[in-house]
């Protein structure tokens, strides 16, 4: 069985052989479009600073060379200049061309094609957050028209990706804090969950599943994202969410989810016997328990959360051993 039959029966929860895995031999690999955008390389700037622009035009700035940072300033001053604003243009499919190539080069691989974000995650970039979320509640119907755009432009991204060959696409997003979701509940479900679930919906006709990874609390929005047709929900601390409440989730949809033992209550505890017991309860409760339904993942920066990578392979070890259908 090789990686797309155990992907594909584990978001089908068909009983693959063993779970599914973002390390040692993944099953995945990413496939990436080639537009050109204003993107530049990190910077140094001055001490202790670095800065780059992304593909939107957004300066991003962090204090260290090795974290992600943050938007510091939006290509967006003011609601008024969002008519005059010039996307990047992603319909053109020979920009595509090249996940082509990645899908010819592994047949045997889950093709995931990578998006830029959901409609949220870039429209809060363009303003920078706290200026965003203030003309959430201020002006939303002018929000309304650059939602628009932005949906126009990932559905002719959909598209393309479809039509390359992909398995799935990955929208990044980030709608939690440690305690609640960045915007209202309420707000949400207006504004973004038919968004969502006509993006999702136009995957799904294009044979396309929809992945989606979002750090935070999001407990209020996960019935809303398994219902606007998200497959897969990729995420970095499942005691967060809770780990029986994730496999309530899975008795009445097939929501798969994709995630590492938990990265800030137990692998900073540094305590091999906890972190080997957390991957066999994702494994007993998110994978056995339902025939499918989990991917073992593995955090990709130890560094910045002050981990030694062996902690992690601590959890790998135990998801590779426990992670078989005769076991």
């Amino acid at each position: 069985m090789n990686s797309k039959e155990i992907i594909r029966r584990t978001l089908d929860f068909s009983c693959p052989e063993r779970v599914g895995r973002s390390f040692w031999d993944s099953d995945f690999v990413n496939a990436h479009y080639n537009v050109k955008t204003k993107a530049t390389d990190w910077e140094k700037v001055g001490d202790n600073r670095w800065e780059r622009y992304d593909e939107w035009g957004n300066l991003w700035a962090r204090v260290d060379p090795t974290s992600k940072g943050e938007v510091v300033r939006g290509v967006l001053e003011d609601v008024d200049d969002i008519d005059s604003y010039e996307f990047p243009d992603f319909s053109n499919y020979e920009d595509y061309r090249a996940v082509e190539r990645v899908v010819a080069e592994n047949p045997e691989k889950w093709i995931i094609g990578s998006m830029p974000g959901f409609t949220f995650n870039i429209a809060r970039k363009l303003f920078k957050l706290e200026n965003y979320l203030c003309y959430l509640l201020l002006e939303l119907d002018k929000m309304h028209g650059l939602h628009d755009r932005i949906d126009e432009m990932l559905e002719s991204m959909i598209v393309n990706y479809a039509k390359a060959g992909v398995d799935s696409i990955m929208f990044p997003e980030d709608w939690g804090t440690q305690t609640q979701t960045l915007i209202s509940p309420s707000l949400w479900y207006e504004e973004f969950f038919p968004r969502f679930q006509k993006l999702c919906s136009l995957a799904h006709e294009h044979g396309v599943k929809v992945f989606m990874h979002s750090c935070g609390a999001i407990a209020a929005i996960v019935p809303g994202l398994i219902e606007a047709g998200v497959d897969v929900l990729q995420f970095d601390q499942p005691r967060l969410h809770g780990i029986d409440k994730l496999a309530s989730y899975q008795d009445n949809s097939k929501i798969t989810f994709w995630c590492p033992v938990d990265i800030q209550k137990t692998l900073q505890t540094k305590d091999e016997s906890l972190i080997r017991a957390e991957a066999r309860e994702l494994i007993d409760l998110l994978w056995k328990r339902k025939g499918g339904g989990f991917i073992a993942g593995y955090y990709g920066d130890n560094a910045s959360i002050g981990l030694d990578p062996k902690w992690q392979e601590y959890a790998c070890d135990e998801f590779v051993k426990c992670g078989k259908r005769d076991s």
